[in-house]
């Protein structure tokens, strides 16, 4: 969303609302749903489940700011990380600066939202030597609080408070209901087809991958390697 015009509430929810609303109804070409192999022997589901438990899709965002860029979205149960981050990828300049080419656009901005917070910025520099060659490195800047109130004691805790900040007003999730509502049950009468099965610890069904396939692919979560400082 665009920055609120101050920091009261009514500020925030209805900047949340702006951009709710200049989402345009998902297509059925553009999600990917899927439901992980043994979901269906689960205690309490039942046995021809059609309920998903991963959601691939692309989303848009029809404000001058935002006009043609895609918004790839992938989530879902017994993945092989558990990790919530956010990769912008940065377009090529016009002129290329190095003599050799790569496939994948390295030039981006990471954020880690949890369980770690990871803020880094990708980029290519040149190589040591004569040539003009280039490598991909991050920088990375992390922090995560050791203190740091589990999710669901501070929605609590700003309940009692009376802090509304971290809620949706009904009209904001009317607008979001519009986004999804038209793959969620039907397409023009159409029955939408039961969710692809892909086996766990995998990153979802290969059909995903489609969604990308003009772009670099999907951003697979990696293990930090190394302690937050």
């Amino acid at each position: 969303m665009d920055a609120p015009r101050d920091h009261t509430l009514d500020s925030m929810q209805a900047a949340k609302l702006r951009v709710f609303g200049a989402m345009r109804p998902l297509e059925v070409t553009e999600i990917v749903r899927g439901q992980f192999a043994g979901y269906r022997e689960e205690p309490g589901v039942a046995a021809a489940s059609h309920v998903e438990t991963f959601v691939a899709l692309c989303l848009h965002i029809d404000t001058p700011r935002w006009n043609g860029v895609p918004f790839y979205i992938r989530a879902g149960k017994r993945l092989p990380r558990t990790a919530t981050e956010v990769m912008v990828r940065l377009k090529r300049p016009p002129h290329a600066v190095f003599d050799d080419t790569v496939a994948e656009d390295v030039n981006y901005f990471r954020f880690r939202l949890g369980p770690e917070v990871v803020i880094s910025l990708g980029a290519r520099v040149k190589q040591l030597g004569e040539g003009m060659h280039g490598e991909g490195v991050e920088l990375i800047a992390r922090n995560r609080s050791q203190r740091e109130r589990l999710p669901y004691a501070r929605l609590l805790g700003d309940a009692i408070r009376g802090d509304g900040s971290l809620f949706t007003r009904d009209d904001c999730v009317e607008a979001a209901w519009r986004v999804v509502d038209p793959v969620l049950s039907t397409i023009g009468g159409r029955e939408l087809a039961p969710p692809l099965i892909y086996a766990p610890g995998t990153w979802g069904p290969s059909a995903a991958d489609g969604l990308v396939a003009d772009r670099a692919g999907w951003d697979d979560p990696k293990a930090l390697t190394s302690p937050p400082c």
